[in-house]
Protein backbone atom coordinates (compact mmCIF):
# COMPACT_ATOMS: atom_id res chain seq x y z
CA UNK A 1 0.00 0.00 0.00
CA UNK A 2 1.22 3.50 -0.84
CA UNK A 3 1.07 6.37 1.65
CA UNK A 4 0.58 10.05 0.86
CA UNK A 5 3.03 12.63 2.17
CA UNK A 6 0.48 13.44 4.90
CA UNK A 7 0.00 9.91 6.23
CA UNK A 8 1.75 10.71 9.52
CA UNK A 9 -0.56 13.70 10.07
CA UNK A 10 -3.62 11.52 9.55
CA UNK A 11 -2.32 9.00 12.07
CA UNK A 12 -1.58 11.72 14.63
CA UNK A 13 -5.13 13.05 14.21
CA UNK A 14 -6.51 9.59 14.95
CA UNK A 15 -8.08 9.11 11.54
CA UNK A 16 -9.67 5.81 10.66
CA UNK A 17 -7.39 4.56 7.87
CA UNK A 18 -8.61 2.30 5.05
CA UNK A 19 -7.14 0.84 1.89
CA UNK A 20 -8.33 2.81 -1.14
CA UNK A 21 -7.03 2.72 -4.71
CA UNK A 22 -3.73 1.23 -3.57
CA UNK A 23 -3.25 3.85 -0.83
CA UNK A 24 -3.76 3.97 2.92
CA UNK A 25 -6.24 6.85 3.20
CA UNK A 26 -8.27 8.53 5.97
CA UNK A 27 -11.97 7.65 5.70
CA UNK A 28 -12.95 9.80 8.70
CA UNK A 29 -11.45 11.70 11.64
CA UNK A 30 -14.34 12.61 13.95
CA UNK A 31 -17.50 11.51 12.16
CA UNK A 32 -18.66 11.58 8.54
CA UNK A 33 -21.68 13.75 9.40
CA UNK A 34 -19.61 16.27 11.40
CA UNK A 35 -17.01 16.53 8.64
CA UNK A 36 -19.71 16.81 5.98
CA UNK A 37 -21.38 19.70 7.84
CA UNK A 38 -18.03 21.43 8.40
CA UNK A 39 -17.59 21.67 4.62
CA UNK A 40 -21.20 22.77 4.03
CA UNK A 41 -21.07 25.42 6.79
CA UNK A 42 -17.44 26.58 7.04
CA UNK A 43 -14.28 24.89 5.68
CA UNK A 44 -12.69 21.46 5.51
CA UNK A 45 -9.48 20.04 4.08
CA UNK A 46 -9.16 16.81 2.11
CA UNK A 47 -5.89 15.02 1.35
CA UNK A 48 -6.48 13.82 -2.22
CA UNK A 49 -2.83 13.24 -3.06
CA UNK A 50 -3.75 9.77 -4.32
CA UNK A 51 -5.22 11.34 -7.49
CA UNK A 52 -3.20 11.00 -10.68
CA UNK A 53 -1.51 13.78 -12.66
CA UNK A 54 -0.39 13.12 -16.24
CA UNK A 55 1.35 15.83 -18.27
CA UNK A 56 0.94 15.97 -22.06
CA UNK A 57 3.61 18.02 -23.84
CA UNK A 58 4.35 18.71 -27.51
CA UNK A 59 3.23 20.55 -30.62
CA UNK A 60 0.38 18.06 -31.04
CA UNK A 61 -0.69 18.13 -27.37
CA UNK A 62 -4.15 19.50 -28.23
CA UNK A 63 -4.62 16.93 -31.01
CA UNK A 64 -3.86 14.14 -28.54
CA UNK A 65 -6.24 15.48 -25.88
CA UNK A 66 -8.97 15.96 -28.50
CA UNK A 67 -8.53 12.39 -29.74
CA UNK A 68 -8.58 10.75 -26.33
CA UNK A 69 -11.30 12.81 -24.57
CA UNK A 70 -14.97 13.40 -25.38
CA UNK A 71 -15.26 17.12 -24.53
CA UNK A 72 -13.93 19.86 -26.82
CA UNK A 73 -10.53 20.89 -25.46
CA UNK A 74 -10.08 23.37 -28.33
CA UNK A 75 -12.37 25.70 -26.36
CA UNK A 76 -9.80 25.95 -23.55
CA UNK A 77 -7.38 28.83 -23.11
CA UNK A 78 -4.35 28.69 -20.78
CA UNK A 79 -5.57 28.85 -17.19
CA UNK A 80 -8.87 27.08 -17.86
CA UNK A 81 -10.00 23.63 -16.69
CA UNK A 82 -12.52 21.31 -18.34
CA UNK A 83 -14.45 18.31 -17.05
CA UNK A 84 -14.24 15.46 -19.53
CA UNK A 85 -13.98 11.70 -19.93
CA UNK A 86 -12.14 9.10 -21.96
CA UNK A 87 -14.04 6.32 -23.70
CA UNK A 88 -13.26 2.93 -25.19
CA UNK A 89 -14.16 2.35 -28.87
CA UNK A 90 -17.47 0.77 -27.74
CA UNK A 91 -18.42 3.95 -25.83
CA UNK A 92 -17.72 2.54 -22.36
CA UNK A 93 -15.99 4.97 -19.99
CA UNK A 94 -12.26 4.54 -19.32
CA UNK A 95 -12.37 7.32 -16.72
CA UNK A 96 -13.69 10.80 -16.06
CA UNK A 97 -11.02 13.46 -15.62
CA UNK A 98 -10.09 17.12 -15.48
CA UNK A 99 -8.19 18.72 -18.37
CA UNK A 100 -5.96 21.68 -17.40
CA UNK A 101 -4.59 23.78 -20.27
CA UNK A 102 -1.20 25.07 -19.14
CA UNK A 103 -0.14 26.35 -22.59
CA UNK A 104 -0.74 25.63 -26.27
CA UNK A 105 1.79 22.81 -26.01
CA UNK A 106 1.09 21.43 -22.53
CA UNK A 107 -1.90 20.02 -20.65
CA UNK A 108 -2.26 18.38 -17.25
CA UNK A 109 -4.81 15.56 -17.00
CA UNK A 110 -6.06 14.81 -13.48
CA UNK A 111 -7.37 11.26 -13.23
CA UNK A 112 -8.92 9.02 -10.61
CA UNK A 113 -6.56 7.30 -8.18
CA UNK A 114 -7.97 3.83 -8.79
CA UNK A 115 -7.42 4.23 -12.54
CA UNK A 116 -4.02 5.91 -12.73
CA UNK A 117 -2.05 2.97 -14.11
CA UNK A 118 -4.86 1.85 -16.42
CA UNK A 119 -5.42 5.39 -17.72
CA UNK A 120 -1.74 6.07 -18.33
CA UNK A 121 -1.37 2.80 -20.25
CA UNK A 122 -4.47 3.73 -22.29
CA UNK A 123 -2.89 7.07 -23.15
CA UNK A 124 0.38 5.41 -24.15
CA UNK A 125 -1.46 2.92 -26.38
CA UNK A 126 -3.28 5.74 -28.16
CA UNK A 127 -0.41 8.20 -28.51
CA UNK A 128 -0.46 8.36 -32.31
CA UNK A 129 0.56 12.03 -32.14
CA UNK A 130 3.92 11.21 -30.52
CA UNK A 131 3.46 13.68 -27.67
CA UNK A 132 5.45 13.41 -24.46
CA UNK A 133 3.41 11.69 -21.74
CA UNK A 134 4.64 11.86 -18.15
CA UNK A 135 2.90 10.27 -15.18
CA UNK A 136 3.94 12.59 -12.34
CA UNK A 137 1.34 11.32 -9.86
CA UNK A 138 3.93 10.33 -7.26
CA UNK A 139 5.61 13.75 -7.42
CA UNK A 140 2.58 15.80 -6.41
CA UNK A 141 0.67 16.29 -3.20
CA UNK A 142 -2.89 17.53 -3.65
CA UNK A 143 -5.11 19.17 -1.06
CA UNK A 144 -8.71 20.28 -1.56
CA UNK A 145 -9.82 23.14 0.69
CA UNK A 146 -13.61 23.29 0.44
CA UNK A 147 -16.42 25.28 2.01
CA UNK A 148 -17.84 28.83 2.30
CA UNK A 149 -14.78 29.94 4.31
CA UNK A 150 -12.19 28.29 2.03
CA UNK A 151 -11.23 31.53 0.28
CA UNK A 152 -10.94 33.47 3.55
CA UNK A 153 -8.68 30.72 4.86
CA UNK A 154 -6.35 30.34 1.88
CA UNK A 155 -6.13 34.05 1.10
CA UNK A 156 -4.16 34.58 4.32
CA UNK A 157 -1.27 32.45 3.04
CA UNK A 158 -1.50 33.04 -0.74
CA UNK A 159 0.63 35.65 -2.54
CA UNK A 160 -2.09 36.36 -5.14
CA UNK A 161 -5.69 37.50 -4.96
CA UNK A 162 -7.83 34.34 -5.02
CA UNK A 163 -10.21 35.81 -7.56
CA UNK A 164 -10.36 32.60 -9.61
CA UNK A 165 -13.58 31.91 -11.49
CA UNK A 166 -15.03 28.40 -11.45
CA UNK A 167 -12.94 25.94 -13.50
CA UNK A 168 -9.91 28.21 -13.71
CA UNK A 169 -6.39 27.89 -12.27
CA UNK A 170 -3.15 29.80 -11.88
CA UNK A 171 0.30 29.40 -10.36
CA UNK A 172 0.88 31.04 -6.98
CA UNK A 173 2.75 30.64 -3.72
CA UNK A 174 0.83 29.25 -0.77
CA UNK A 175 2.58 28.97 2.58
CA UNK A 176 5.70 30.09 0.68
CA UNK A 177 5.70 27.17 -1.77
CA UNK A 178 5.03 27.14 -5.53
CA UNK A 179 1.59 25.71 -6.29
CA UNK A 180 -0.89 25.10 -9.05
CA UNK A 181 -4.08 26.56 -7.54
CA UNK A 182 -7.42 25.67 -9.11
CA UNK A 183 -11.10 26.16 -8.38
CA UNK A 184 -13.02 23.06 -9.38
CA UNK A 185 -14.20 20.99 -6.42
CA UNK A 186 -16.24 17.85 -5.80
CA UNK A 187 -18.49 19.16 -3.02
CA UNK A 188 -20.67 21.84 -4.60
CA UNK A 189 -19.18 24.46 -2.27
CA UNK A 190 -16.71 27.25 -2.94
CA UNK A 191 -13.34 25.54 -2.89
CA UNK A 192 -9.78 25.34 -4.12
CA UNK A 193 -7.29 22.61 -4.98
CA UNK A 194 -3.55 23.05 -4.48
CA UNK A 195 -0.98 20.89 -6.28
CA UNK A 196 2.59 21.02 -5.01
CA UNK A 197 5.83 19.05 -4.92
CA UNK A 198 7.90 18.22 -1.88
CA UNK A 199 8.55 15.64 0.81
CA UNK A 200 6.57 14.80 3.96
CA UNK A 201 8.11 17.73 5.83
CA UNK A 202 6.95 20.28 3.24
CA UNK A 203 3.48 18.71 2.98
CA UNK A 204 3.05 18.77 6.75
CA UNK A 205 4.20 22.42 6.90
CA UNK A 206 1.63 23.37 4.23
CA UNK A 207 -1.10 21.43 6.05
CA UNK A 208 -0.28 23.09 9.38
CA UNK A 209 -0.24 26.60 7.89
CA UNK A 210 -3.64 26.02 6.27
CA UNK A 211 -5.03 24.90 9.62
CA UNK A 212 -3.53 27.90 11.38
CA UNK A 213 -5.14 30.19 8.78
CA UNK A 214 -8.51 28.47 9.18
CA UNK A 215 -8.48 28.19 12.96
CA UNK A 216 -10.93 31.10 13.41
CA UNK A 217 -13.39 29.27 11.12
CA UNK A 218 -13.07 25.97 13.02
CA UNK A 219 -11.42 24.33 10.00
CA UNK A 220 -11.66 20.52 10.01
CA UNK A 221 -9.82 17.64 8.32
CA UNK A 222 -12.20 15.65 6.13
CA UNK A 223 -11.96 12.03 5.03
CA UNK A 224 -13.16 9.96 2.08
CA UNK A 225 -16.49 9.20 3.78
CA UNK A 226 -17.69 12.80 3.79
CA UNK A 227 -16.16 13.36 0.37
CA UNK A 228 -18.54 10.70 -0.92
CA UNK A 229 -21.65 12.05 0.82
CA UNK A 230 -20.85 15.63 -0.25
CA UNK A 231 -20.46 14.71 -3.92
CA UNK A 232 -23.61 12.58 -3.83
CA UNK A 233 -25.70 15.48 -2.51
CA UNK A 234 -24.62 17.32 -5.66
CA UNK A 235 -25.28 14.32 -7.91
CA UNK A 236 -21.66 14.10 -9.09
CA UNK A 237 -20.69 10.73 -10.59
CA UNK A 238 -18.10 8.48 -8.96
CA UNK A 239 -16.07 6.18 -11.18
CA UNK A 240 -16.55 2.56 -10.15
CA UNK A 241 -20.04 3.29 -8.83
CA UNK A 242 -22.05 5.41 -11.27
CA UNK A 243 -19.79 5.17 -14.32
CA UNK A 244 -17.36 2.54 -15.57
CA UNK A 245 -16.46 0.62 -18.72
CA UNK A 246 -19.97 -0.91 -18.86
CA UNK A 247 -21.67 2.52 -18.97
CA UNK A 248 -21.56 5.20 -21.64
CA UNK A 249 -21.61 8.97 -21.00
CA UNK A 250 -24.99 9.52 -22.67
CA UNK A 251 -26.88 7.16 -20.37
CA UNK A 252 -24.88 8.50 -17.41
CA UNK A 253 -26.26 12.01 -17.97
CA UNK A 254 -22.92 13.28 -19.29
CA UNK A 255 -24.23 14.26 -22.71
CA UNK A 256 -23.29 17.86 -21.85
CA UNK A 257 -19.58 16.98 -22.01
CA UNK A 258 -19.94 14.63 -25.01
CA UNK A 259 -19.25 16.75 -28.08
CA UNK A 260 -20.43 14.50 -30.92
CA UNK A 261 -19.87 17.31 -33.44
CA UNK A 262 -16.14 17.22 -32.65
CA UNK A 263 -13.82 15.54 -35.14
CA UNK A 264 -13.08 11.88 -34.61
CA UNK A 265 -12.37 10.87 -31.03
CA UNK A 266 -12.18 7.42 -29.46
CA UNK A 267 -15.72 6.13 -28.92
CA UNK A 268 -17.45 8.69 -31.18
CA UNK A 269 -18.89 6.17 -33.66
CA UNK A 270 -20.32 4.01 -30.88
CA UNK A 271 -21.83 7.03 -29.10
CA UNK A 272 -23.42 8.30 -32.33
CA UNK A 273 -25.01 4.86 -32.72
CA UNK A 274 -26.24 4.91 -29.10
CA UNK A 275 -27.83 8.32 -29.67
CA UNK A 276 -29.42 7.22 -32.94
CA UNK A 277 -30.86 4.01 -31.47
CA UNK A 278 -32.10 5.68 -28.30
CA UNK A 279 -31.01 5.03 -24.72
CA UNK A 280 -32.06 1.72 -23.19
CA UNK A 281 -31.38 2.92 -19.65
CA UNK A 282 -30.60 6.17 -17.87
CA UNK A 283 -28.99 7.28 -14.63
CA UNK A 284 -31.65 8.91 -12.45
CA UNK A 285 -31.69 10.65 -9.08
CA UNK A 286 -34.11 9.50 -6.39
CA UNK A 287 -35.09 10.52 -2.88
CA UNK A 288 -37.55 9.19 -0.33
CA UNK A 289 -39.42 10.51 2.70
CA UNK A 290 -39.24 7.10 4.36
CA UNK A 291 -36.62 5.93 6.84
CA UNK A 292 -34.20 3.85 4.78
CA UNK A 293 -30.55 3.60 3.75
CA UNK A 294 -30.19 2.94 0.01
CA UNK A 295 -26.83 1.42 -0.85
CA UNK A 296 -24.78 0.64 -3.94
CA UNK A 297 -26.02 -2.57 -5.56
CA UNK A 298 -29.58 -2.53 -4.15
CA UNK A 299 -32.41 -3.11 -6.65
CA UNK A 300 -34.85 -0.48 -7.88
CA UNK A 301 -38.34 -1.84 -8.44
CA UNK A 302 -41.80 -1.01 -9.76
CA UNK A 303 -44.64 -3.26 -8.53
CA UNK A 304 -42.08 -5.81 -7.26
CA UNK A 305 -40.41 -5.96 -10.71
CA UNK A 306 -36.71 -5.07 -10.86
CA UNK A 307 -36.21 -2.18 -13.28
CA UNK A 308 -32.74 -1.04 -12.27
CA UNK A 309 -29.95 -0.84 -9.70
CA UNK A 310 -28.72 1.76 -7.22
CA UNK A 311 -25.18 2.88 -8.02
CA UNK A 312 -24.71 5.35 -5.12
CA UNK A 313 -26.87 5.89 -2.06
CA UNK A 314 -26.81 7.43 1.40
CA UNK A 315 -28.87 9.37 3.91
CA UNK A 316 -28.17 13.03 3.14
CA UNK A 317 -26.68 14.76 6.22
CA UNK A 318 -28.25 18.06 5.09
CA UNK A 319 -31.70 16.83 3.99
CA UNK A 320 -31.76 14.02 6.58
CA UNK A 321 -33.45 11.68 4.13
CA UNK A 322 -32.42 8.92 1.69
CA UNK A 323 -30.93 9.93 -1.67
CA UNK A 324 -29.59 7.75 -4.47
CA UNK A 325 -28.40 7.55 -8.05
CA UNK A 326 -29.19 4.50 -10.14
CA UNK A 327 -29.77 3.16 -13.64
CA UNK A 328 -33.29 2.23 -14.70
CA UNK A 329 -34.87 1.16 -17.97
CA UNK A 330 -35.65 4.28 -20.02
CA UNK A 331 -39.42 3.78 -19.95
CA UNK A 332 -39.40 4.44 -16.19
CA UNK A 333 -37.59 7.81 -16.32
CA UNK A 334 -40.52 10.14 -17.11
CA UNK A 335 -41.17 10.95 -13.45
CA UNK A 336 -44.58 9.27 -13.33
CA UNK A 337 -43.29 5.83 -12.35
CA UNK A 338 -43.67 4.76 -8.73
CA UNK A 339 -40.11 3.56 -8.24
CA UNK A 340 -39.06 1.87 -5.01
CA UNK A 341 -35.80 1.18 -3.21
CA UNK A 342 -35.79 -2.59 -2.61
CA UNK A 343 -34.17 -2.99 0.82
CA UNK A 344 -34.10 -6.24 2.80
CA UNK A 345 -37.04 -7.68 0.91
CA UNK A 346 -39.18 -4.55 1.32
CA UNK A 347 -40.18 -1.90 -1.24
CA UNK A 348 -39.51 1.64 0.04
CA UNK A 349 -41.37 4.33 -1.97
CA UNK A 350 -39.06 6.82 -3.71
CA UNK A 351 -39.46 9.52 -6.31
CA UNK A 352 -37.38 10.93 -9.15
CA UNK A 353 -36.03 14.38 -8.29
CA UNK A 354 -33.92 16.98 -10.08
CA UNK A 355 -30.24 17.37 -9.27
CA UNK A 356 -28.59 18.60 -7.21
CA UNK A 357 -30.30 17.02 -4.21
CA UNK A 358 -29.09 19.94 -2.07
CA UNK A 359 -29.72 23.24 -3.84
CA UNK A 360 -26.90 25.76 -3.53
Amino acid sequence: MKKTTLYNIHEKLGAKIVEFAGFLMPVQYSSIIAEHKAVRNSVGVFDVSHMGEVFVTGEKALDFVQHITINDASKLIPGRVQYSAMCYPDGGIVDDLLVYKISDTQFMLVINASNTEKDFNWMLQNNKFVVKLENKSDEYSLLAIQGPKSKDTLQKICDKELDLEYYNFFEAKIAGYDMIVSRTGYTGELGFEIYFKGDDKIAEEVWNKIFEAGKEFDIQPVGLGARDSLRLEMGFCLYGNDIDQTTNPLEAGLGWITKLSKENFIGKDALLKVKSNGLKRKLISLSSDEKAFPRHGYDLTVDSKKIGTITSGTVSPVLEKPIALGYVESEYTNGNSKINFFIRGKEIPAKIVKLPFVKK
